[in-house]
């Protein structure tokens, strides 16, 4: 995909996938509206872009078309969307269930990806189609018994991106899932010291990043691709089931999130 001169959006853009994702479509020639709760993150990374920083709750049903609006009317268009904005679930078990933790992981890892997506696709229209890609996780394709409400969120979104990319086919849009394994982010700061005391391989963010940017150059709307160290990223296959054309068959995976 062509990145220069087009406009971008990356949710959850003040720090680790986000910011590498942000930093990696600059770099192609993209202007970049950075979108985060931390208002100056977002602010220190668009500095360094050159883009525009965009605070705000991802989960609030009406922040997501006022984000777009600003970022369609910034740059004059709007091409490309990553929405990457998440979190974790507070409780591992099952037997109690924390409301207040549920609605805040459903908000931002599930109820921002359609959101976002609703609020993108007439300004993609409008560009003459475009590219979204959300970020799921390994656990979006197999289960994670230690956080059952994070894979919960996260096969969602991979069923919506599969479902939302066939659909979109025909405006010109892409939609596809990137579905990484652990990834060293502030997302798993807390539990870092135990990978690597194990000898876990971990990806970066930038080893991520390289991946969204291959489904913006090769991905098939549609896809799930998932992220593994030493491997290369491609798109899952379902197997037996339908999917988008030039899926592969499934890889063993290793448990991630």
């Amino acid at each position: 995909m062509e990145l220069n001169g087009k406009g971008a959006l990356v949710t959850g853009g003040a720090s680790g996938i986000g910011a590498a994702v942000a930093r990696k479509l600059a770099e192609g020639g993209a202007r970049v509206a950075v979108v985060d709760r931390d208002e100056s993150g977002a602010s220190r990374v668009a500095g360094e872009v050159a883009g525009l920083a965009l605070p705000g709750d991802v989960s609030d049903p009406e922040v997501m078309p006022r984000l777009v609006a600003e970022a369609e009317r910034e740059f004059g268009r709007l091409d490309v969307v990553f929405l990457n904005a998440g979190t974790t679930a507070r409780q591992p078990g099952v037997a109690e269930l924390d409301l207040a933790d549920y609605r805040r992981i459903v908000g931002v890892n599930l109820d921002h990806v359609v959101f976002g997506t609703c609020a993108a696709t007439p300004a993609l229209r409008r560009a003459g189609g475009g590219a979204i890609v959300a970020t799921a996780s390994l656990a979006g394709l197999t289960p994670m018994p230690n956080d059952p409400l994070y894979t919960m969120t996260k096969h969602a979104v991979v069923g919506y991106a599969r479902s939302a990319g066939l659909a979109l086919r025909a405006d010109g849009i892409r939609m596809c899932a990137v579905c990484p394994g652990f990834a060293d982010t502030p997302l798993i700061a807390e539990q870092r010291d135990q990978f690597t005391g194990a000898g876990f391989p971990l990806l970066t963010a930038e080893d991520v990043a390289d991946a969204v940017l291959a489904i913006l150059d090769r991905g098939t709307s549609g896809e799930a691709w998932f992220v593994q160290p030493g491997r290369e990223p491609a798109p899952y296959g379902f197997r037996g089931i339908p999917g988008p054309a030039g899926s592969t068959p499934p890889p063993t995976l290793t448990r991630g999130v």
